[in-house]
């Protein structure tokens, strides 16, 4: 796995690519589970002014969510 850090942008712009695929649904606006996944650390990157994270630190659900949107991008 590679040991670069990401950025709050990274994760933003992650997010915002499974929101595109996937739109938010329900009177709620659920997000879908790629970006409901990566949206909590996200969130705590915010509430402690972190501007960069560790692959690792993302959880399961996360990283999963991360790498597959890598990998639409660089099969893209």
């Amino acid at each position: 796995m590679s040991t670069a850090m990401l950025t709050i942008n990274d994760l933003e712009t992650a997010i915002n690519f499974w929101r595109s695929r996937s739109p938010a649904v329900g009177d709620e606006l659920r997000l879908c589970p790629e970006a409901a996944a990566l949206a909590k650390p996200y969130a705590l990157m915010i509430v402690q002014g972190a501007t960069t994270i560790a692959p690792e630190q993302l959880g399961d659900k996360a990283l999963a969510a991360w790498q597959a949107y890598r990998a639409t991008r660089a099969g893209g």
